[in-house]
């Protein structure tokens, strides 16, 4: 075997320690690029997570305003039916008030059949004359105060038109 000398040996060590300076210098260069490669993946994952906030609180804005638009839609629909209901309501009134003062004019002016004519002229007129002068919900929170007094009769009533209907529709 060949002897190394000192020159042989110390230019081994001098290309060792080149080559592991060299290798310390590419991991720390390549400790860097990661550490920035790193740092850029978490700012776009920042960024990212603000984008997807902001879109998702735009579509919250949006729904919200959707849902407002319908409630309001919904309650100019409601309110439009209502006066709807009301008015024809008032008509049915003006109607019967009417019919009651034909009545009136046409039945005999004495005897059995006036008094007849003279009584269902006048419940057509009263009744007509409410109807002119209640909504509907003035009249719904009449009949429940009725019900309420008179249930049993209510109950009795109910199940006679309910009969009735039923008779109808088998027919």
């Amino acid at each position: 075997m060949a002897a190394v000398t000192h020159k042989d040996k110390s230019s081994t060590e001098t290309f060792g320690a080149n080559v592991a300076q060299t290798a310390k210098d590419a991991g720390n260069a390549a400790g860097n690029e990661a550490k920035q490669v790193g740092q850029k993946i978490g700012d776009m994952a920042k960024k990212a997570s603000e984008e997807t906030k902001k879109f998702g609180e735009k579509i919250g804005d949006e729904a919200k305003s959707l849902a407002s638009t319908a409630v309001q839609k919904t309650e100019d629909a409601a309110s439009f039916v209502g006066h709807k209901a009301d008015e024809a309501t008032e008509a049915v009134g003006h109607s019967m008030k009417s019919l009651g003062g034909t009545i009136r004019e046409n039945t005999p002016k004495e005897g059995m059949l006036a008094d007849a004519g003279g009584a269902v002229a006048s419940t057509l007129e009263t009744g007509g004359k409410y109807l002119e002068d209640h909504n509907l919900k003035d009249i719904s929170e009449d009949i429940t105060n009725v019900i309420r007094r008179n249930p049993v009769p209510a109950v009795l009533l109910a199940l006679g038109i309910g009969f009735l209907l039923a008779r109808a529709t088998r027919s």
